[in-house]
């Protein structure tokens, strides 16, 4: 049973580590519904593990995570994930509106097919990120900006109230970026939670309401003027907080 709660994701003591190397250690958030919360730190501090560790793709060692009051085990359709462009194959014979409908597979039963209902969602998923007109083009055939666009329709046409990005904005130029954001605020506004993995400092305050920083451990969440502050990227980035200087700078100001 679902427990009414304004937490989309609470995670607690979460701990996951490849072939004994920690890549989150004691992990505990709650983050809010109706959110567009960024998840940042250096490379390697474990961004996409608390993704995948959410999402249930990989196994934590020790603790629990819970999706809107339910255990993440049984919270199936509840979250859709957009992975990075270099996990996708962009050669697989398979066009935009076909991506856009996998997205309704887990309403479909085994033994039918989509329907008028599922063709229905996947378009206005579509429209939603601005793609319907390249419905019948091979995905290979678009921009690294519209291929990120497109798994985005799909992760919105499943419907849930929840939406996982790693590095939606990684590889594209200033006015996909734009666009990008665009969808997301978008996505906000009709009611979803989204938890995008970034990269880059400069733009964190700007695109989000909240930000989530760690380095195999959590050491902040909260608003970006909470969590872009020197004494706690100096922790986090060591020698190289001098390229985040001016962002730490215009925070303050």
């Amino acid at each position: 049973m679902t427990i009414d709660t304004p937490f989309a994701i609470e995670a607690a003591n979460l701990t996951v580590s490849y072939n004994a190397r920690p890549a989150l250690l004691d992990v505990s958030v709650r983050i809010e519904k109706d959110q567009l919360v960024g998840v940042i730190g250096p490379n390697g501090a474990g961004k996409s593990t608390f993704i995948k560790a959410v999402l249930g793709f990989v196994k934590p060692d020790l603790g629990k995570v819970r999706i809107q009051g339910t255990n993440a085990k049984n919270a199936k359709g509840q979250v859709a994930y957009v992975p990075q462009r270099g996990a996708v194959d962009w050669d697989f014979p398979i066009t935009v509106s076909e991506v856009a409908l996998m997205g309704r597979y887990q309403q479909i039963p085994w033994y039918a097919s989509p329907g008028k209902q599922d063709r229905e969602a996947a378009m206005e998923a579509l429209n939603m990120v601005r793609m319907a007109d390249f419905a019948h083009r091979q995905i290979g055939e678009l921009s690294g900006g519209q291929q990120q666009r497109v798994f985005m329709a799909r992760a919105l046409a499943q419907g849930s109230d929840i939406l996982l990005l790693d590095e939606p904005f990684a590889g594209v130029d200033a006015a996909t970026e734009r666009a990008i954001l665009e969808v997301l605020e978008r996505a906000k506004r009709s009611g979803k939670t989204l938890v995008v993995v970034h990269h880059d400092l400069s733009t964190a305050a700007e695109y989000f309401d909240k930000l989530l920083l760690i380095k195999q451990r959590l050491y902040a969440y909260g608003a970006p003027d909470a969590v872009l502050r020197e004494d706690l990227l100096s922790q986090v980035y060591e020698g190289r907080l001098r390229i985040f200087k001016d962002v730490v700078e215009r925070e303050v100001n």
